[in-house]
């Protein structure tokens, strides 16, 4: 197996297709790109706009272009020396339009007697399987028959064999299915789900012909060479993913294989599992926690309690959790507390519910991960010692059978709690430092510092060198340029304390989560249009489920919601006070969001560069960092790098994207020169300005941190990074430095980073 030097993450969808990523590979590649990274390009939900709703795994998406778009794509980044990573979803299917899913729509017609029906994870406990896709249970009177099949509204349904005749009513009650109100969907449970999303059904990878069935298309095209990469959505979800992992790695052992694991602070891949790292998530929190100024963290926490926001960021996550427990995910709960034997049915529910609040990690993979279980059930004990007896009962019987189906569906649905109640619901509750609230984040990079995100680096570099880094995905709260601007409050703390509260009294929205989130919003991402802001914060309001949530609305809260953007800009007084923040904090922004890109692409690991982040992009949660991306622009750019033109540092970005092509580049021809770590130190009062390191002794990268803090002290001075003899040419810029110590002043003078080799 070989890694590839960097990927580069594609969003396909009917609006940018397979013949759309062809038309690219040129600039890509000549933008240093290692591989093309694809997000899933099977049959789909028809109009999906991210894909991950497969219907048919068997089939390239005909709305991308069909399976010859696929192997244009792939023949071309091959005659260029790029690999090709797809995005395989092996945890569920899409069953939102049956007709679409052959498999599911096979099971609905035939039930039990379907050859398909082991396929998904169905509750056969039922006589029929229930399908909560009504708006009402009453609604099974508005069902009609069209075509021999039954119809609601735009939705149908396949008719058995033999069951026809007589009214729509009566056929519906002869069928393998029961069609229900949507409710019900959170409280009995027909089919396992991905998270508490009905129109996905879970599929039972963990069974060989259905691990065939799903991957044979996939891993026919690794075999072949068109694949060189496979990124593996959502591992968590899986009966077993360490067996999951073996038999992937044995059917394609050539291939690069990462997973979308969550690591929590500490935690590690399993070392059963024979893939190459995980997708990033851990590594985006390391190397923003590196950015983070402690200085500012008292004023941050003080803005917070003046405008209300929770500050017990764990009891604010445990309420969360319980929330999702007892309400959205009340049926998975039931379903795993029946199995409990010997113990009265509510309290074996609370009790499962209890432990899956109280879980430190996403999932406890057992027997490997007994630790992290013990801990959950220890902390449960410790909360609720009503529920000794009960808690004793199901420790026991997870322990003693770890691959028995109880503990099977503990550790699959672990990760949905925390999910739910942590990134889903927390993360919009406690809102104090909202740039800390990112995916795989534990809510708060306070203890986080520039030590930590080397200690971490070096790690990958010895266990994971060919693990993903990302900095930015199509599931983060925010780009990283965002998150970054974000950060750089923390080096404005004071100032932005008395601002934001003066301006929550001008103009707040009566939430306080949602107003704190809502200023860190605009300042971070400003100028973004009143649609993109309004659209960003309504969604936010509905997950943190405070005054409104996606099933029972707040109308009258949302529309002030909505109208909050629009409010701020038309006070052109206040309006002017944000503006004029935001030019303090802009090029705050702008160095930690090219000390951050150093780090990430220079760094160890396999760096992602998701689509049209190589210039700033202010992009908010999906769906709009899913946006259309300026590849002309960008190849023109390019274009007048590559002719000599140095990029000053302003809002075009062109700055970031010298520094994207000029890293990758390097990465991809001197392999050689990305293969150790080890910190690099400076010398000089201002020495704790610069976060340097070497990844071969030729090779030394160096990044500045708190940059304000080190104008207001008088800029580097004195200060100077401990290199080799010799002379030292920087990549960005060409300038040429004379070991063995350069000073930082010189090092910095055109660029907050620097990337030398040796010559």
């Amino acid at each position: 197996m070989t890694a590839p030097s960097s990927t580069y993450r594609l969003q396909l969808h009917p609006g940018f297709t397979l013949d759309d990523a062809l038309a690219v590979v040129p600039y890509l590649h000549d933008l240093g790109v290692g591989a093309l990274y694809l997000s899933p390009v099977m049959e789909a939900t028809p109009g999906s706009t991210h894909g991950y709703d497969v219907t048919d795994p068997t089939r390239v998406r005909a709305e991308l272009g069909g399976p010859d778009a696929l192997r244009r794509l792939g023949e071309a980044a091959r005659e260029r020396g790029m690999g090709l990573v797809v995005d395989v979803v092996p945890n569920h299917m899409s069953v939102e339009v049956p007709s679409a899913n052959p498999w599911f729509w096979d099971v609905l017609t035939y039930g039990r007697e379907s050859s398909f029906a082991h396929y998904f994870d169905v509750d056969w406990s039922r006589p029929r399987l229930l399908l909560p896709v009504l708006g009402d249970d009453a609604d099974v009177a508005e069902l009609r028959l069209e075509g021999g099949q039954l119809a609601y509204y735009d939705h149908r349904f396949p008719v058995a064999p033999g069951t026809e005749g007589g009214s729509a009513q009566d056929v519906h009650d002869r069928q393998h299915y029961e069609l229900v109100g949507w409710r019900r969907g959170n409280t009995e449970l027909g089919y396992r789900r991905f998270f508490d999303i009905t129109s996905l059904a879970a599929v039972r990878v963990e069974l060989e012909d259905v691990f065939d069935a799903v991957h044979g298309e996939i891993l026919r095209w690794v075999e072949e060479g068109l694949v060189t990469g496979l990124r593996i959505d959502h591992p968590d979800g899986l009966a077993d993913p360490t067996a999951y992992a073996r038999r992937l790695r044995e059917r394609a052992p050539g291939a690069w294989i990462v997973v979308e694991k969550i690591l929590h602070p500490g935690e590690h891949l399993p070392a059963s599992w024979p893939v190459d790292g995980t997708t990033g998530y851990d590594a985006l929190n390391e190397v923003a926690g590196a950015f983070f100024d402690q200085a500012g963290r008292d004023a941050l926490a003080g803005a917070g309690e003046r405008l209300g926001v929770p500050a017990d960021f764990e009891a604010v996550q445990t309420d969360a959790r319980r929330m999702v427990t007892d309400t959205i995910l009340v049926a998975e709960v039931r379903r795993i507390a029946a199995l409990v034997v010997g113990v009265d049915p509510e309290a074996a529910r609370q009790a499962v519910a209890e432990t899956f609040v109280a879980h430190r990690v996403y999932r406890s993979y057992l027997p490997e991960g007994a630790d992290d279980w013990a801990a959950a059930i220890g902390t449960a004990r410790e909360r609720r010692p009503d529920l000794a007896e009960a808690l004793d009962s199901l420790d026991a019987q997870v322990v003693d059978d770890p691959h028995g189906e109880l503990a099977i569906r503990v550790q699959q649905t672990s990760g949905m709690v925390v999910a739910k109640g942590t990134e889903d619901t927390t993360f919009y509750r406690a809102t104090t430092f909202a740039a800390a609230n990112e995916v795989g984040g534990t809510g708060g990079w306070w203890a986080h510092d520039r030590e930590g995100w080397e200690h971490a680096a070096a790690r990958r570099a010895q266990h994971e060198p060919a693990a993903m880094t990302a900095l930015t995905t199509h599931d983060t709260k925010r780009s990283e340029d965002t998150r970054a601007r974000m950060n750089a409050l923390s080096q404005l703390g004071d100032t932005w304390r008395d601002a934001v509260v003066d301006w929550s009294g001008r103009a707040g929205l009566d939430e306080p989560s949602l107003d704190a989130l809502a200023w860190q919003t605009l300042v971070a991402a400003w100028p973004a249009s009143d649609e993109r802001l309004a659209d960003y914060l309504l969604k936010a309001a509905r997950e943190g489920k405070v005054r409104t949530t996606w099933t029972e609305t707040d109308e009258a809260f949302e529309e002030q919601v909505r109208a909050w953007p629009a409010r701020v800009r038309e006070d052109e007084q206040l309006s002017s006070e944000v503006e004029g923040f935001v030019d303090r904090l802009r090029p705050l922004g702008w160095s930690d969001s090219l000390g951050q890109k150093l780090l990430q692409l220079a760094g160890p690991g396999v760096p992602d560069v998701y689509q049209g982040t190589e210039l700033w992009d202010l992009s908010l949660v999906d769906p709009d960092n899913r946006r259309p991306v300026g590849y002309a622009a960008r190849r023109d750019l390019l274009g007048r790098i590559d002719g000599g033109w140095q990029p000053d540092i302003d809002d075009e970005g062109a700055a970031k994207l010298l520094l994207t092509a000029r890293v990758l580049r390097l990465r991809r021809d001197r392999p050689d020169l990305f293969e150790g770590f080890e910190h690099v130190p400076a010398t000089g009062a201002a020495a704790g300005h610069a976060l340097a390191f070497l990844r071969h002794p030729d090779l030394v990268a160096v990044a500045t941190v708190r940059s304000g803090a080190l104008a207001a002290s008088g800029g580097w001075q004195d200060a100077a990074l401990e290199l080799g003899a010799g002379t030292w040419t920087d990549v960005l810029t060409g300038r040429e430095h004379s070991g063995p110590q350069v000073p930082l002043d010189d090092l910095t003078a055109v660029y907050p980073v620097a990337l030398v080799t040796r010559t």
